[in-house]
């Protein structure tokens, strides 16, 4: 399969840093908590309940859903003090932070995203756990039996196998601790922030924290359910991000469930990561003698899911890389060259851009040949299929939002981007790596185009495409304006499908 040449120079990567060089504070107002996304390309789950109750109950009661935000990790963990974190202002806390999700809920057309993973995984399956201190409430062998069990969530579904041991370092350090202590993530005491946790291949992975001062119970709503926390936080131990599923372990909003189980969706992403469990042998296999054994702590290849119908659906992402044309769907990628389909195609985005999550929002190639792409609140930036920057948080870029529904590259040297969320748009400078304004401006500047859209992108005649579902409009570059006769079908014009009149008035 013929992959995508890389092009010099590479972007600078300046400007990585937190907002304005500051620490992160969880307590933080929502208002700076929207813009203090993910720093230094690493992704960190924190855990967030007790909304609209006071934060100094110690008691807090938890009603209905309660959403969990995610902020960046820092400097690495140390014993916990009495120091106070800033307890926040009094009145009833907002439904939820800014601080964005991978996915910024059901967004515009509903377009369907599945599990999200976060870029990493374990690279074996038989992974050890320590438990470093216990919460005050509960006996140490009910936690331990506790946490065994939300692993159990998810070794149950996969070929994951989890080990307590007693001393020295494990792959997951599980601690109960306080306010500040060390990585820059304090808690709050009762009601507030519940836990957080570290992803794979991060510079802490495997770490959980729970904050020691909430009230932790088993099996009841009557505080904070360590199995259905743990559970969740395990899952983003292993890789997994947030989801839109409904009902799922790992959406965003804590809801208490009793007993607790996962979710299609749930199961879905974990064995896209790590595969089905083994199946236990009926009878003894025969002896094959020395060296013909598996090493059962390998992973096997992923076997991915087959590909989307083109004709069928709406595309995540449209992009024009090195004169062909790229069309993204659920972690598929179709290659066109010169209006005809390559063979090999649609194949996984991953075998030409290592690194990249299994679904993408927007694309494009800039004009020193560098890829972006977008993901819920981060982005990546590549040279050919050579990664150069990434995940980095869309902060950087100077959207306070979590999303990029579509990226248009416009102008015959390629020097004008456009980003698209719903029914605005912002003009994006590649060299400075800055929007020229955080503030947008109303989508229907680009007449005969919906407000919201899915993908865009520019031919070779300068000539603009706006994708909606399966309907695309066509863009005059001269008369800045829509063509007439659109929209049409993606389907017959771009992948030859067979469908009754192409023509929507």
């Amino acid at each position: 399969m013929a992959g995508v040449g890389a092009r010099q120079p590479r972007p600078s990567t300046r400007g990585q840093e937190a907002v304005g060089g500051l620490g992160i504070s969880i307590w933080t107002p929502v208002s700076l908590c929207q813009r203090t996304l993910l720093r230094d390309g690493l992704s960190l789950a924190i855990d967030t309940a007790g909304w609209g109750q006071d934060a100094h109950r110690r008691h807090p009661v938890r009603r209905g859903p309660q959403p969990w935000r995610e902020a960046p990790p820092s400097t690495p963990a140390s014993a916990p003090t009495a120091q106070e974190a800033p307890q926040p202002a009094a009145g009833p806390r907002p439904p939820r932070c800014g601080v964005p999700d991978p996915l910024d809920g059901p967004s515009a057309h509903n377009r369907q995203k599945r599990f999200v993973l976060s870029g990493g995984r374990w690279e074996k399956t038989d992974l050890t756990y320590r438990i470093l201190r216990f919460p005050w409430q509960l006996v140490r062998e009910q936690v331990r039996q506790t946490v065994a069990e939300a692993l159990q969530v998810w070794s149950d579904v996969t070929p994951l196998t989890f080990t307590e041991v007693h001393e020295g370092h494990a792959d997951i350090m599980i601690d109960f601790t306080r306010y500040w202590h060390g990585d820059n993530l304090p808690f709050d005491g009762p009601g507030g922030i519940l836990a957080h946790a570290f992803f794979p291949k991060t510079h802490r992975e495997g770490d959980v924290h729970f904050d020691y001062d909430e009230t932790w119970t088993i099996g009841d709503n009557q505080g904070t359910d360590l199995l259905q926390v743990a559970a969740h936080e395990f899952g983003h131990v292993l890789g997994l991000q947030h989801t839109t599923a409904a009902k799922a372990l790992m959406s965003p909003f804590y809801t208490f469930r009793y007993p607790l189980s996962l979710s299609p969706d749930d199961r879905r992403g974990i064995q896209h990561l790590y595969g089905r469990p083994r199946l236990a042998p009926t009878s003894r296999p025969p002896d094959l003698g020395p060296g013909a054994g598996v090493d059962t702590n390998e992973i096997a290849p992923l076997e991915p899911d087959a590909p989307p119908d083109a004709c069928q659906v709406s595309f995540d992402a449209v992009a024009t890389i090195r004169g062909e044309l790229f069309f993204f769907k659920a972690g598929f990628v179709w290659r066109l060259r010169g209006g005809q389909l390559q063979p090999g195609y649609p194949a996984l985005a991953s075998r030409h851009w290592q690194g990249l999550p299994t679904s993408v929002d927007a694309a494009f190639e800039d004009a020193q040949g560098h890829i972006w792409f977008f993901q819920g609140a981060q982005y990546w930036v590549y040279d050919g299929e050579k990664p150069v920057l990434g995940p980095a948080p869309l902060s950087e870029l100077g959207l306070l939002g979590s999303l990029v529904h579509a990226a248009l590259v416009w102008g015959p040297e390629k020097n004008k981007i456009y980003f698209f969320r719903g029914g605005d748009y912002w003009r994006f400078h590649p060299s400075t790596r800055r929007v020229d304004s955080p503030v947008p401006r109303r989508a229907t500047d680009w007449r005969g185009v919906p407000s919201e859209i899915d993908a865009a992108f520019q031919d070779a005649d300068g000539y603009a495409y706006f994708l909606r579902g399966r309907l695309y409009w066509k863009f005059d570059p001269v008369k800045v304006k829509a063509l007439e006769g659109f929209p049409r079908l993606v389907g017959p014009d771009f992948f030859g499908c067979t469908e009754p009149a192409n023509t929507f008035r």
